[in-house]
């Protein structure tokens, strides 16, 4: 017979080391490396406490933290990793136009980009397939199967790389070629109209163009713009093209934004009205310059000299794996140093939209929703090495990852699913430990 007060102090002891780990980590890192202030830890919690996936998504630290630990047997080689994107959950996928004008479905946030090997993002996009499942009140078979279509179709996509089927320089997620809710999305899309986001944003005031001050943008100080202004040089520089005429980047007005994102809480972001086209006000352009710091992946993952030899600069690192990642990159897309803070500027696109889960009205609607973000995952992680060729990945990610997921596809699409579902029950674990922890002034 089992004895109860045996395996009540077990458990006991268990939960207490999990939140002094949990506490523990929320303090380095939160604390020490991104040095949010007391109001910044506040604001990010709050949004972290609405639900167990919110929870996740601001604490990639702590799953990386596990699953570095943790032992998995389709890694890639550590001596040829992947060019990652370091952050992959369901809600980093979205909908913009890109260089040429087409509207697309794509990955849209890229500031944990890193090398490493593939399994992370796959791991880290299964477990939040397993979260949004849960939300929309899967039972756990479902949730298997959601994930295991999701790594099925990935594997499905990384073959047809391997065998020169499709060109991950070509792929590209439009209206001919999506399904389901994202083909809707992008039907819905194509009925907004250019102006739509700047007339959200801004107003005529005496034939000039500026920003409105809303609760979310917030004029700078004096100072804080001239310093802004005094590094836009640095950006122009890095353009990949610039445009012919010097006045198309010229500064109209700068906005503090505020409010947005989980995790990039703390660090500064600025969205800046720019000249644009040639008509005088009709096509001004809206810029947003976001600071970086080192991604959290490179605080777990085996330390490559060479990444840092390129990418030093943070901002250069972010653009670098957008443009490596995204068929068509943002014209727009630069980086620059402000008091020795790293930002990298990118067009906010009026187009910009994510999948919102009441459009996921079944069970089809997600299986199709996941088999597009497998594909797209496939596709930046194959696509990635054909920029980077000269030093940083010399070899064909496609062909490691293959190999690394082995001859039958099922085997790794249902270790993975397991894992996930097993992993999402310590989120949500941890969600209560945190919600203690936060409601109790994060005192204990």
């Amino acid at each position: 017979m089992i004895d109860k007060n045996i395996t009540e102090g077990v458990i006991r002891t268990r939960t207490k080391l999990r939140k002094q780990t949990l506490i523990s980590i929320f303090n380095e890192f939160d604390g020490e490396i991104m040095k949010l202030g007391e109001d910044k830890r506040a604001e990010k919690y709050s949004k972290m406490l609405l639900s167990p996936f919110s929870f996740f998504r601001g604490s990639a630290y702590l799953f990386y933290f596990d699953a570095t630990r943790q032992y998995f047997p389709y890694h890639s080689s550590p001596e040829r990793p992947t060019w990652i994107q370091g952050d992959l959950h369901f809600e980093n996928f979205g909908a913009f136009r890109n260089e040429d004008g087409n509207l697309v479905y794509d990955v849209n946030d890229f500031d944990e980009g890193y090398v490493g090997s593939y399994l992370y993002d796959l791991l880290r996009m299964s477990v939040s397939i397993v979260l949004v499942c849960r939300e929309l009140g899967y039972t756990l078979e479902n949730q298997w199967d959601c994930v295991e279509a999701y790594v099925l179709a990935y594997y499905r996509q990384i073959q047809a790389f391997c065998n020169e089927k499709d060109d991950p320089g070509k792929f590209i997620i439009d209206e001919d070629s999506a399904k389901g809710p994202v083909k809707k999305l992008l039907r819905k899309l194509e009925k907004r109209k250019a102006a739509h986001f700047l007339e959200k944003v801004t107003a005529l005031m005496q034939n000039d163009r500026i920003f409105l001050e809303t609760s979310e943008l917030k004029a700078p100080g004096r100072a804080e713009q001239e310093k802004l202004e005094q590094s836009w040089p640095f950006y122009l520089d890095t353009l990949n093209s610039r445009r012919t005429a010097p006045e198309h980047y010229n500064i109209k007005d700068i906005a503090v934004k505020e409010g947005s994102g989980t995790a990039s809480i703390g660090l500064d972001r600025y969205y800046i009205l720019i000249e644009g086209g040639e008509k005088k006000d009709a096509d001004d352009t809206v810029l947003e310059a976001k600071e970086v710091r080192v991604p959290i992946p490179a605080y777990f993952m085996p330390y490559s000299e060479s990444f840092w030899h390129y990418f030093g600069h943070q901002g250069k690192r972010v653009t670098a794996t957008q443009q490596a990642m995204h068929h068509k990159a943002d014209p727009y897309l630069g980086f620059f140093t402000m008091e020795e803070r790293h930002f990298y500027v990118r067009e906010r696109s009026p187009y910009k939209k994510r999948l919102k889960l009441e459009d996921i009205e079944s069970f089809e609607d997600m299986e199709r929703t996941l088999v597009i973000m497998a594909r797209l995952t496939a596709k930046m992680h194959a696509r990635a090495d054909a920029d980077v060729n000269r030093g940083v990945l010399p070899y064909h990610s496609e062909n490691e990852i293959a190999q690394a997921m082995g001859p039958d596809p099922g085997l790794p699409a249902r270790h993975i699913s397991h894992w996930a579902a097993a992993y999402a029950d310590q989120v949500e674990t941890d969600f209560k430990l945190f919600k203690e922890w936060a409601e109790a002034g994060r005192s204990q």
